[in-house]
């Protein structure tokens, strides 16, 4: 008997490492096709290729489970494989994935009330990608002064800000970085300092048309805007009568613990976008605006081919829902108290963490010394997935359902990793 036990073993290891050898080889060959057909955009790639997820976690063609901390930098608001969402996006594949806007669409117009019935705004116009949203907010902004007979091209931004990767988006993003690589950039934007008032007082004048801002600056290391500051801004807006912008691609849908950040802040903006996680990883962007606003954009004056497809749209229904069913909005709440929580518990014992900022699910995690690229790849040796921005800080962003037991395996894994522990 103990000769058989002793042959199933080796089989099993055989087994394994056959698997194993299997695996790494699919791997390194997915890695030599990036290399050799992709563009370099995206530097050296964290060694995983997804092959499905299920809830938090997302699983590698290796067989081995990641709990996915970053939820595709803020897009999986509902997590991986959630029901609601995959029968809403395969029941409409099933009718129909696209049709142009010369015609009506049932999706696109329920989630138009829907946003509209949930937010400050009046109308809704719906694009493919949070870069889409904030160029259609650009636009409508210079449309509406232009409309009126008196053109305000200028818009001031935050120094630190991201607003995305189109040519326009880069000349709003207060990064020099980000924009020097591709000038003459679009001209008519100025830099502020964030959570200055008195800066952004200086800069205003007869050609400023719009504000643009973010509620937490989260591609620079999740900094959150002060409450007084952003009150400043409305009232400095409402009375110079300038045009606010909210910047809610990353912030909003869910992901601070409202719905949209803006709520936090006791305003309302004239103008916000959206994308990352309303359509829970279909790819979606929105421009909401009030009535004001909203008489930016004559008919002609801007346009999608695919923006506001129906598939877009039911999957961006099937999240709100969710959310709401599930009262996801305390989740995120009681779960993001609780680890902060233990974040600030893991400082004490290791002196690693000189800051935690943020709001909701959406933290940075300020590291005291150390490689935030180190601690990002330690964390995903124990199946953990996070980001890592500039040289010091670790963000997260996990699905709205992360439950407190999950937290506390992140936490714990986080501590071990600070504690050089293997």
């Amino acid at each position: 008997m103990s000769e058989l036990i002793k042959d199933l073993k080796e089989a099993k290891e055989t087994k394994d490492k056959a698997k194993e050898a299997a695996a790494q080889a699919k791997l390194d060959q997915i890695i030599s096709y990036d290399e050799q057909f992709y563009l370099p955009c995206f530097g050296k790639r964290v060694p995983l290729v997804v092959d499905h997820g299920r809830n938090v976690y997302l699983y590698g063609t290796d067989g081995k489970k990641y709990m996915d901390m970053i939820g595709g930098i803020a897009v999986n608001t509902l997590g991986h494989n959630n029901g609601r969402l995959t029968r809403a996006i395969s029941s409409q594949a099933r009718k129909v994935i696209h049709c142009c806007n010369y015609y009506y669409n049932e999706p696109q117009t329920l989630l138009a009330k829907k946003l509209v019935e949930k937010s400050f705004a009046d109308k809704v116009f719906f694009a493919n990608s949070g870069a889409e949203a904030n160029e259609g907010a650009i636009k409508l902004a210079r449309g509406y002064w232009f409309h009126k007979g008196t053109p305000k091209p200028k818009i001031i931004t935050a120094t630190m800000s991201f607003h995305g990767r189109t040519m326009a988006t880069i000349a709003a993003t207060g990064q020099e970085k980000f924009r020097t690589p591709f000038g003459p950039n679009l001209p008519g934007f100025e830099y502020v300092p964030y959570n200055d008032i008195n800066a952004l007082k200086s800069a205003i004048d007869g050609e400023t048309g719009a504000i643009m801002l973010e509620l937490i600056q989260g591609e620079s290391g999740v900094h959150p805007a002060d409450f007084d500051y952003v009150q400043a801004v409305r009232k400095l807006c409402t009375e110079n009568k300038i045009l606010l912008i909210i910047d809610e691609v990353q912030t909003g849908i869910g992901r601070t613990g409202t719905l949209f950040a803006y709520e936090q802040y006791g305003i309302q903006p004239d103008i916000m976008t959206l994308a990352k996680g309303l359509a829970g990883g279909v790819p979606i962007g929105a421009v909401l605006a009030n009535k004001m606003a909203s008489t930016g954009f004559a008919p002609g004056d801007h346009g999608s081919t695919f923006g506001g497809n129906p598939l877009a749209c039911a999957a961006g229904l099937a999240v709100l829902e969710e959310i709401e069913s599930k009262n996801l909005l305390g989740n995120v709440n009681t779960v993001s108290a609780y680890l902060q929580k233990k974040l600030a518990n893991i400082n004490k014992k290791t002196k690693k963490i000189a800051e935690v900022r943020g709001k909701g699910f959406l933290l940075g995690i300020e590291l005291d010394s150390g490689s935030a690229s180190e601690v990002k790849m330690k964390l995903f040796e124990k199946g953990f997935l996070v980001s890592a921005i500039g040289s010091n800080v670790i963000r997260i962003a996990p699905p709205l359902i992360l439950s407190r037991f999950q937290a506390i395996k992140f936490t714990s894994a986080l501590q071990d990793v600070l504690q050089g522990k293997e």
